[in-house]
């Protein structure tokens, strides 16, 4: 590596060797002094459970907490959009010495009489758990007065990381379901657990399987409805796409009520295609199957030629990705390169031993891949590795800019759909516009290499 990593770091970053496996040493807290670009556990609560568009959300806590609701994600709604309200308690320094339940009783109160949702989520944030209020109390308060589920949802940040909130809204959900009836519910029927319809990505899927002849049970938690979630135990599959937060949910539902599942990945045309023919050969059903077969050929025979000529413009180009969960990235690695793009850097939040093993094994020699990095580490790995074009969220974004590189969004916060078809067509239309802009070569970096003599530059 070109730098010192903290010494905490250094088993958390590896440079791929196709010759064996190097195990990181992932999964843990991230290091003191680190800086990480992880998020806190709220966050991963409200990631999940806030596209529920027919619910009250309810952050208990300061108002800064409620920084992180819907307007910086894509989640979109049908229907209602009571999820794009963002309710939050404030509380100030009186409920910080004298406790915050009555607040939050109150708040709770008038905001379900006006706005007369299907259910309620409480977030308990930090300060929350420090002074000890009784959340879960005060929603079985309220609940047997208002008559719908009002569940807490405990996110205090000193519980722990992203993935322990993922853990809490799989919790919460499951307070939900098996609550509905089942009767109409197909045989051949599924629900798609992860994909939260960033951009209207869930429709997408859903008009795949609706062609298929596979009915949909319910999103979770994408375009979501209470009373559909409430009646997910009635699906024969789980497909789950963003395995980092709902896997915790499929594998609960799989020993609850006995439905098996899927991990699958809707970026990319080959992932996509593969999503499709695992779920039809679930269904057992040739008929099924048979439609599967010619909606990918019909969606691959459409969008290819316009592939091709991205990839004709992109050859040579290299890429970083940094992402929260490992199957978005083993998605981004093989669709890039069928764009002709090399992955030189890879790295995730929240990757486990397997994963990492797994991302191994798909990326090339010498790529750099890490978890749980810094904007310190980034910067560097960027630099060194003379990336084309970085793909990540929010706090990638400046990261990429300061240093003259292309980014190209592939978060939460995203206004384009990458799901699909045409997603993948999407994608590549956004890397090839990204990376071929001949802004990047008036950056300083660019010019520097420029100036290099013949040997020494790239």
């Amino acid at each position: 590596m070109s730098f010192d990593l903290l010494k905490e770091r250094r088993a958390q970053v590896v440079r791929n060797n196709r010759g064996g496996v190097v195990a990181l040493d992932c999964n843990k807290a991230s290091a003191a002094g680190s800086v990480s670009q992880r998020a806190c556990t709220f966050c991963g609560s409200r990631v999940v459970l806030y596209p529920i568009a027919d619910a009250l959300h309810l952050v208990h806590g300061p108002v800064g907490c409620a920084a992180y609701t819907w307007d910086i994600r894509g989640a979109l709604s049908s229907g209602p959009e009571l999820h794009r309200i963002s309710c939050s308690t404030d509380m100030r320094e009186r409920e910080v010495v004298f406790g915050g339940e009555q607040r939050l009783e109150a708040s709770l109160r008038r905001l379900i009489a006006q706005h007369a949702p299907r259910a309620a989520f409480v977030y308990g944030t930090c300060i929350v758990g420090v002074i000890g209020d009784d959340v879960p109390a005060v929603c079985k308060r309220v609940e047997a007065d208002v008559g719908i589920p009002v569940i807490p949802v405990l996110a205090e940040g000193f519980r722990g990381t992203k993935r322990d909130g993922y853990n809490a809204a799989c919790g919460a959900l499951l307070t939900l379901i098996g609550t509905g009836d089942t009767t109409a519910v197909t045989p051949q029927s599924i629900n798609l657990l992860g994909d939260f319809n960033v951009a209207g990505e869930s429709w997408i899927i859903r008009k795949y399987f609706e062609e298929m002849g596979v009915e949909v049970v319910s999103v979770l938690t994408g375009d979501g409805r209470v009373d559909e979630i409430r009646r997910a135990h009635g699906a024969s599959l789980n497909v789950v796409q963003c395995a980092g937060s709902m896997t915790p949910l499929a594998k609960a539902m799989q020993e609850r009520y006995g439905i098996p599942f899927i991990r699958v990945s809707f970026f990319g045309i080959e992932d996509t295609a593969d999503a499709l023919y695992r779920t039809a050969e679930h269904m057992q059903s040739p008929e099924i199957m048979g439609r599967a077969r010619a909606l990918v050929s019909r969606e691959i025979s459409r969008v290819l030629p316009d592939l091709r000529a991205c990839k004709q413009d992109l050859a040579g180009k290299r890429a970083g990705l940094y992402v929260g969960g490992a199957f978005k990235a083993f998605s981004l690695v093989r669709a890039l390169r069928q764009l002709g793009v090399s992955v030189v850097l890879a790295g995730t939040q929240t990757g486990s031993k397997e994963e990492y093993a797994e991302l191994q094994a798909v990326c090339d020699e010498h790529t750099v891949i890490v978890d749980d990095t810094n904007p310190l580490e980034l910067a560097s790995f960027l630099v060194e590795q003379d990336v084309d074009v970085f793909i990540g969220g929010v706090k990638e974004r400046p990261i990429a800019y300061k240093l003259g590189i292309g980014f190209c969004d592939h978060n939460h916060e995203r206004k384009i759909a990458l799901a699909g078809f045409d997603g993948a067509l999407a994608f590549a239309r956004e890397v090839r516009a990204t990376a071929t802009s001949p802004i990047w070569n008036l950056m300083p970096r660019r010019m520097r290499t420029a100036a290099m003599p013949m040997g020494e530059a790239r």
